[in-house]
């Protein structure tokens, strides 16, 4: 065999072996959603809140690469756990287009538990047409706000904050006032930086979509800017989660990297 030949073989296997995972990210690995399970240490959790579930969906991203079935089956996936809890990490439709708002909150409007369901927004949402349809769906959309919701006999702080918000004083700001046990909902997971600074005990996320694309030996190349791409991570008192999400954007593939929904149970730091 010439040298010529050699290199054409070498770069036919290339070729055939990424067009393979790529039909396989396609028409496979995107739509394989997994429900993943993790229990979170929350410094000052109360005990009596000790085994909390939260059901966490984000990224849906909503639009022709995910359709409505695919969203609903999503919606499903967690309601089937029965979370006390339920947030929303944003990020509900693509570049924010107005063809799927609608369809989008639809699809979550089936979501519901015991202590509310909760959202924040992502970079690929507006701030009016899609905090507009979750809350006409009954959804409490959290827009550099905090509220308190009391279970168990004792109260826990729920602050989100838009994308766009991410130096420490304006965290601040909306933490201001807090004197429960708060969780963070930022679709940023590199809000984990400010979120330790200022000592809240756990931090949910998205944003990342675990990479979407994780190569062997590379990892996810596209989300090395991000502290933590998917799973538990903690910095001083902090704990975080970040979720792969169940959407896609720019290319509808994912690789070694299926789309999940959360159930987080929280734990009262140092029981696990």
């Amino acid at each position: 065999m010439t040298r010529r030949a050699a290199i054409k073989g070498v770069t036919a296997v290339a070729v055939g072996t990424v067009t393979g995972a790529a039909v396989y990210g396609y028409v496979h690995e995107r739509r394989a959603l997994r429900l993943t399970r993790a229990a979170l240490p929350v410094s000052g959790l109360p005990r009596a809140l000790d085994g909390l579930r939260v059901g966490l969906l984000t990224d849906l991203h909503r639009s022709q690469a995910l359709s409505q079935a695919m969203a609903l089956a999503a919606v499903d996936r967690l309601m089937a756990e029965r979370p006390d809890l339920i947030v929303l990490g944003g990020d509900y439709v693509t570049f924010g287009d107005p063809r799927f708002i609608e369809p989008a909150a639809d699809a979550l409007a089936r979501l519901s538990a015991p202590y509310g369901v909760f959202a924040v927004l992502g970079n690929h949402d507006d701030d009016r047409d899609v905090p507009a349809a979750l809350a006409r769906r009954g959804i409490e959309v959290l827009k550099d706000a905090r509220t308190r919701v009391t279970l168990r006999g004792e109260a826990l702080e729920l602050a989100g904050i838009r994308f766009w918000t991410r130096r420490v004083e304006e965290l601040a700001r909306v933490l201001r006032g807090a004197t429960a046990t708060t969780i963070l909902l930022a679709h940023d997971p590199r809000r984990l930086v400010e979120a330790a600074a200022l000592d809240v005990p756990l931090v949910l996320s998205g944003h990342t979509h675990g990479g979407q694309i994780v190569l062997p030996g590379l990892g996810a190349i596209a989300a090395h800017r991000f502290p933590v791409v998917a799973g538990t991570a903690h910095r001083d008192n902090t704990t975080i989660f970040v979720s792969r999400g169940v959407g896609t954007v720019f290319l509808p593939v994912r690789l070694n990297c299926p789309p999940e929904v959360a159930l987080l149970t929280l734990r009262t730091a140092g029981d696990l």
